[in-house]
C-alpha cells in the first residue's frame, strides 16, 4: 500500500519569514526541514508527502519547492498564490507549472483580517484560475464556524476541488453541543461532492495542544468517515505542528488505530489514493517515491 502524508510543512526563518512563529512556539521556532521528518515518516511506513504552504508569500513556495527537488519522498506542493490579485496570480501560476510538483494551492485565510476574505469577487477570480488549470484548494480554518463559505465555494467553482484542513477544527475536548455544531456545518460541505477532507491535525481546541486522546478525537473522524466516506478523505500527519501535540509518532498510531475498522480497500483510500487522486500527483513522482522508501 502506498502511504501518502497530504499534509507536512517545511519552513527555514533564515529564507523566508513566517510572522505566527515565535518564543511561544519554541520546539519549532526554528528551521523545520524535511530530513528532520523523515526517520518517523519512514517508521511509519509512509511512502509520499505533500508539503502545504505555511506563509503567504512566495519565498516559501519557493523553499518547499526546492526541498521536493532535493527529496524524491515529497510528490506534491500546495503553494500560495494572490488570489486576490489574479492578474500577478496568473503571472505565477504561469512559472510553478513548469513544475510537476505544484498540486494546488492555500492561502492563510483564518489570519485575514476580513473573515469573508474567500468570498470576496476578486479572490473569487483568482479561485476561478485554479480551476482553470486544475488546480486545487485547501481550505484552512481555526474554528468550525469558517466551513459556513464552503458549500457557496462549492457552488460557485463546481470544477474547482476543495480540501478541508484538519476535518475544519472540530471541538476535541469540547461538548456534545459543539460536535453537533461542528458535524452540521461538515455535512453541508459534504453534500458537494468536489470538496474532500483531511484526516490531520485533531488536537484538543482546549487547552494544551496534547492534550487529546485517541478516543477523544474518535467520534470525529467516525463522523467524517460518515459524511464523506473513505474515498473523499485523506491522511495528514501535520509535521511539525504535531510536534506540538505529542509527536508525529503519536498522531500517526491514533489515526492507524482509527481506521483499523475499515475494510483494506478503504483504508487504502485514506491513507494514500485519495491523496494521489485528489491532487492527481504525477505517476513518475510515485514510482520515484517508493523507490526511494525501500
Amino acid at each position: 500500500m502506498t502511504v501518502i502524508d497530504a499534509h507536512l510543512h517545511v519552513w527555514d526563518p533564515t529564507r523566508a519569514p513566517y510572522d505566527w512563529l515565535g518564543p511561544a512556539l519554541s520546539p519549532i521556532d526554528r528551521a523545520m526541514r524535511f530530513t528532520d521528518a523523515r526517520p518517523e515518516l519512514r517508521a511509519a511506513g509512509v511512502t509520499a508527502s505533500v508539503l502545504v504552504q505555511a506563509a503567504d508569500h512566495d519565498a516559501d513556495t519557493d523553499h518547499m519547492l526546492a526541498t521536493a527537488a532535493a527529496h524524491p519522498e515529497i510528490v506534491g506542493v500546495v503553494a500560495w498564490l494572490p488570489l486576490d490579485d489574479p492578474g500577478r496570480a496568473a503571472t505565477r501560476l504561469a512559472a510553478l507549472r513548469r513544475d510537476p510538483h505544484t498540486v494546488g494551492v492555500r492561502a492563510l485565510i483564518h489570519e485575514k483580517f476580513d473573515p469573508d476574505w474567500i468570498v470576496r469577487p476578486d479572490v473569487g477570480r483568482g479561485l476561478a484560475l485554479l480551476a482553470e488549470h486544475g488546480l486545487t484548494f485547501d481550505y484552512v480554518t481555526s474554528s468550525p464556524e469558517a466551513l459556513a463559505h464552503i458549500p457557496e465555494l462549492a457552488a460557485r467553482h463546481p470544477g474547482l476541488r476543495l480540501v478541508v484542513d484538519h476535518l475544519g477544527k472540530p471541538p476535541v475536548g469540547g461538548g456534545p453541543e459543539d460536535r453537533t455544531r461542528w458535524r452540521g456545518l461538515l455535512a453541508a460541505a459534504a453534500r458537494h461532492p468536489q470538496v474532500h477532507a483531511k484526516v490531520s491535525g485533531l488536537y484538543s481546541a482546549r487547552g494544551p495542544l496534547d492534550s487529546w486522546t485517541t478516543d477523544g478525537v474518535r467520534p470525529y473522524v467516525e463522523d467524517a468517515l460518515e459524511l464523506f466516506g473513505p474515498h473523499r478523505l485523506m491522511y495528514g500527519g501535520d509535521w511539525p505542528i504535531s510536534v506540538l501535540a505529542g509527536g508525529y509518532t503519536r498522531t500517526w498510531e491514533a489515526v492507524r488505530e482509527l481506521l483499523a475498522p475499515l475494510a483494506p480497500d478503504d483504508r487504502a483510500d485514506v491513507l494514500g489514493g485519495t491523496a494521489a487522486r485528489f491532487y492527481r500527483i504525477d505517476d513518475a513522482l510515485l514510482d520515484t517515491a517508493r523507490e526511494a522508501a525501500v
